[in-house]
């Protein structure tokens, strides 16, 4: 029985959490970690996540960091991650990030600045950022990048 988005963005999103808590080898130990927060998943079910959010095995573990992030644009994200309170997708190639109030504007900015391939643009209000992607795999990927650098 195929699961829906909703099933598969929940154990992508348990499978960025458990990468950033703790070492992770093998996609089998994954599996197992997932089975134990009760999300059966299979070993290619992972494989496929891993690639979906662009995540690939760096020194012998699994790592939700990309590449090609300069020291600036990871320490900016940084100090604004106490503003983001979620990241959640909205459609196709729309993603929602909701800030504290008035934050909005300097977290977009950031983004904007950060030069990630995945973004076409931003729109800010006063604690809601609309960002626009090309594809649905820019989307995911995005996404993860967002979550893993923003904290959730």
């Amino acid at each position: 029985m195929p699961i829906s988005a909703e099933q598969r963005e929940q154990r992508q999103q348990a499978i960025l959490k458990i990468l950033r808590r703790q070492h992770v080898t093998r996609q089998e130990e994954l599996v197992g970690f997932l089975r134990k927060r009760g999300i059966e998943a299979t070993q290619s079910s992972i494989s496929r996540d891993l690639r979906q959010l662009g995540i690939t095995k760096l020194d012998q573990e699994y790592r939700p960091v990309a590449a090609n992030e300069d020291d600036d644009t990871a320490r900016d994200l940084a100090m604004l991650a106490e503003f983001v309170e979620e990241t959640r997708t909205a459609g196709p190639y729309q993603t929602v990030v909701k800030t504290v109030a008035g934050a909005a504007g300097q977290v977009a900015l950031a983004l904007d600045r950060c030069g990630w391939p995945e973004i076409v643009g931003t729109v800010s209000g006063d604690d809601t950022i609309f960002i626009a992607t090309r594809t649905g795999g820019d989307q995911r990927r995005l996404v993860a990048k967002l979550r893993a650098r923003l904290g959730e």
